[in-house]
């Protein structure tokens, strides 16, 4: 699965692209560091096993904030983020959803899965698939697959009650894990190393480039 150090260089590239001219050290580091606090349900289902990948990872940990910064932004007559830090504050809140939507829940979605409507909903959908044109069987997609009419169980897998994701800090579920490797990953794919690497790199570039001009 990809691990915090990838979400959090993806979310950088985000967070670069879309902060704008409202770029800097505070804005980029809330950004990211939001779309890293979504593994902390990692140490959430050591104590309520199950709940790693959904306690967080989810759709309303984006979709209650966002409701509340429309209303804010749009219905109420006066905002009370942007009276207190202007247009600033809006994009950066903006720009740290999309972050931790992005970056974190989608990503982590299309790579083995996440309890997306969690607790309203229990169940892990896993859209890990691929999007290809063959000469045979034309536009074919396999993010989301259907048997007989509905969610096939590779896209639809089991609940918080029997399905765990490996950590390490908790590499099993209801066994002693004296005897287990207990694994953090940085990269474990050549693909996430480049990501993390170019997220990283452009923050950096950035943050160079923003201290030179002042």
């Amino acid at each position: 699965m990809p691990s915090t150090v990838v979400h959090v260089a993806f979310a950088g590239l985000l967070g670069v692209a879309l902060l704008g001219d409202e770029f800097d050290t505070r804005a980029i580091v809330l950004v990211m560091g939001c779309a890293a606090v979504i593994d902390l349900d990692t140490l959430i289902g050591i104590v309520v096993p199950g709940t790693h990948r959904a306690a967080l990872h989810n759709v309303w940990i984006v979709l209650v904030p966002a409701a509340a910064l429309l209303w804010d932004g749009t219905i109420r007559a006066e905002s009370t983020l942007r009276d207190r830090w202007g247009s600033y504050g809006h994009r950066v809140a903006w720009a740290s959803l999309a972050g931790v939507f992005v970056a974190h829940v989608l990503f982590d979605a299309f790579f083995n899965g996440v309890n997306l409507f969690w607790p309203l909903h229990d169940r892990f959908y896993d859209l890990s698939g691929e999007l290809l044109v063959t000469d045979q069987r034309g536009l074919v997609q396999t993010f989301v697959e259907l048997d007989a009419g509905s969610l096939a169980e590779s896209t639809a897998r089991g609940t918080t009650e029997n399905t765990h994701y490996r950590t390490g800090f908790d590499p099993t579920r209801d066994e002693p894990a004296t005897a287990v490797e207990r694994i953090f990953p940085i990269a474990a794919t050549g693909e996430r190393f480049v990501l993390t690497v170019a997220g990283l790199g452009t923050v950096l570039v950035r943050l160079v480039e923003g201290r030179r001009a002042d």
